[in-house]
């Protein structure tokens, strides 16, 4: 891992195969700490400034581990000849007004890299949990991220055991294979949801979080749209509440 530190927080760069991905920790990291995964958004990376400022947020305020991934065709990973077809299409598409089309090509590439994510988030947890600081024993959450860290989060919180709590966030287009996979997730759930969405409508976000079977759910939504959206009244206890905190460390 190359490794850096400043202001109490410790950030690791690994891979995990050919998988690149950063690790923030408490730089006097106790163990067993909570461990969050956090996805990001459609077109970005692992390090964006937002994601970064929010991962050290959490590491400072709860003594959380924070662990991204590049999802794939995205920040350090190469494009596939289907992610550039993909990504020209939705382009066409928005550029014509054909919103269904547009629709119809951002489902087919979000279940393309859901499908080949969900493995990888897995493999890197596996990877994780090796580490001294964090250990098989932490309690594990995913931190979202709206549009495609959810879209990707959805699927894996349906399969991986090991998540404990997981926050989620509207902005992508709803389909089949991903309200099956709501309908499987048991844990306690924080839902947000974009208000005034460009593309996505608030129904399909209201059908998602119907499907979802966690006993422990709550709605937030405020106005904007996804990509612009700054989030105010959230619940910011959620995941503390949920995974435990460790002592927060001193800078």
């Amino acid at each position: 891992m190359a490794e850096s530190s400043s202001a109490g927080v410790l950030e690791r760069d690994f891979l995990v195969g050919e998988v690149p991905g950063v690790l923030w920790s408490p730089a006097s990291a106790l163990g067993g700490a909570p461990l969050v995964l956090m996805g990001h958004g459609g077109g970005l990376h692992k390090k964006t400034p937002a994601q970064a400022a929010r991962a050290r947020d959490m590491v400072t305020s709860w003594g959380f581990h924070v662990a991204a991934i590049d999802a794939p065709g995205h920040g350090e990973r190469p494009r596939t000849a289907a992610d550039d077809r993909a990504r020209t299409d939705m382009r066409s598409a928005m550029a014509a007004g054909d919103h269904e089309r547009f629709k119809a090509v951002s489902i087919g590439y979000t279940r393309s890299l859901a499908a080949r994510a969900v493995p990888e988030w897995r493999a890197t947890l596996d990877a994780l949990q090796r580490l001294p600081s964090i250990g098989p024993d932490a309690p594990i959450g995913y931190g979202g991220g709206v549009s495609m860290g959810t879209a990707i989060g959805i699927p894996l919180t349906a399969v991986e055991p090991r998540i404990s709590a997981a926050i989620f966030g509207a902005g992508f287009f709803v389909y089949e294979d991903l309200l099956a996979a709501a309908r499987r997730i048991t844990v306690p759930i924080q839902y947000l949801v974009p208000w005034d969405d460009e593309f996505v409508t608030r129904e399909s976000a209201f059908e998602l979080f119907d499907a979802f079977a966690a006993r422990e759910k709550t709605l937030h939504a405020n106005p904007g749209d996804h990509r612009r959206i700054r989030w105010i009244g959230l619940d910011n206890e959620f995941l503390p509440r949920h995974l435990g905190r460790a002592t927060a460390p001193t800078a």
